[in-house]
């Protein structure tokens, strides 16, 4: 679920930038950061990033550049004007002297301070911007979307490999059956020759075939061959299927884990123990899988 994706678009003398950044997280949690003269897109711009992002901890940004120098800030000069003639009316009723050195400066501090002189003129965001703030955004959530199915392209291959080599370790185990069959007999056998009692040997036999049948795996290196095959397939095929090879995986411990019980044999314990090894890190890759 690692991604970025970063979108520009031009509308007039602006430059909209759209960045996006996702991280791992079982659910999604998405931060917005947007100019204030962009909010009422705020609730569609997050639909959209929330469709795209799925689930992650998602950080998305808005920002606006304007390519000219320009202010909010307007000076009504009419309005200057008035209170000019106005001021200079009234200091000659007063009979001070408006050619004196520093009235105007005094004058223009006085006229600044006045209402209306100074008015803000923040414009209106029009619809064609609110379109190219959304175009950007949409651009974005596919770059992201095509960063993520890149790396997720690369985390399915190491996954598949490290399923082919459980499977690898599960054929090794085959020609190790067959001796610690014949092992367990043995030493079965030895312990009751040195106890010098008198036998069935029909119920000796029956009780032995019992026994050497719980320690059988051939159920388990079938289901986890199966689990193996599902895997694949759903890897290969499915949207989304983070959460299902999650499960899959668990399923596949179960028989590994089985197996590992069973084993009464060092050499197939020592195979179990690779198989959780490879088991363990496709556990901790598929978190990182929508």
């Amino acid at each position: 679920m690692t991604g970025f994706g970063k979108a520009e678009a031009l509308f007039g003398n602006k430059k909209i930038t759209v960045e996006i950044r996702s991280l791992n997280s079982k659910q999604l949690d998405l931060n917005l950061r947007l100019p204030a003269a962009y909010r009422q897109a705020e609730y569609e711009l997050r639909n959209l990033i929330s469709r795209a992002a799925v689930r992650g901890k998602v950080d998305a940004f808005v920002s606006v550049e304007t390519q000219t120098v320009e202010t909010a800030a307007r000076i009504d000069s009419a309005a200057f004007a008035a209170y000019v003639a106005q001021l200079r009316e009234a200091a000659r009723e007063a009979g001070l002297d408006t050619a004196a050195p520093g009235w105007d400066a005094a004058a223009l501090g006085c006229v600044m301070r006045l209402p209306d002189v100074v008015a803000s003129d923040a414009a209106a965001v029009t619809d064609e911007e609110l379109a190219a703030l959304i175009g950007a955004a949409r651009e974005a959530c596919e770059r992201l979307d095509a960063f993520r199915a890149q790396e997720g392209a690369t985390l399915i291959a190491d996954l598949e490999r490290r399923v082919d080599l459980i499977e690898e370790f599960k054929e090794q185990v085959v020609p190790f059956e067959a001796t610690r069959t014949e092992t367990v007999r043995a030493r079965i056998l030895d312990n009751l020759s040195k106890l010098h009692v008198d036998v069935d040997t029909n119920r000796l036999e029956q009780e032995m075939i019992f026994y050497l049948e719980k320690l059988d795996i051939t159920e388990e290196k079938v289901r986890l061959a199966n689990h193996c095959r599902y895997f694949r397939e759903v890897a290969a095929e499915e949207q989304a299927a983070g959460r299902k090879l999650g499960f899959i995986a668990q399923e596949m411990g179960r028989e590994i884990n089985t197996m590992g019980s069973k084993a009464n044999h060092a050499d197939i314990q020592r195979l179990v123990v690779r198989m959780k090894d490879e088991l363990e890190k496709i556990k901790e890759q598929v978190l990182n899988i929508l």
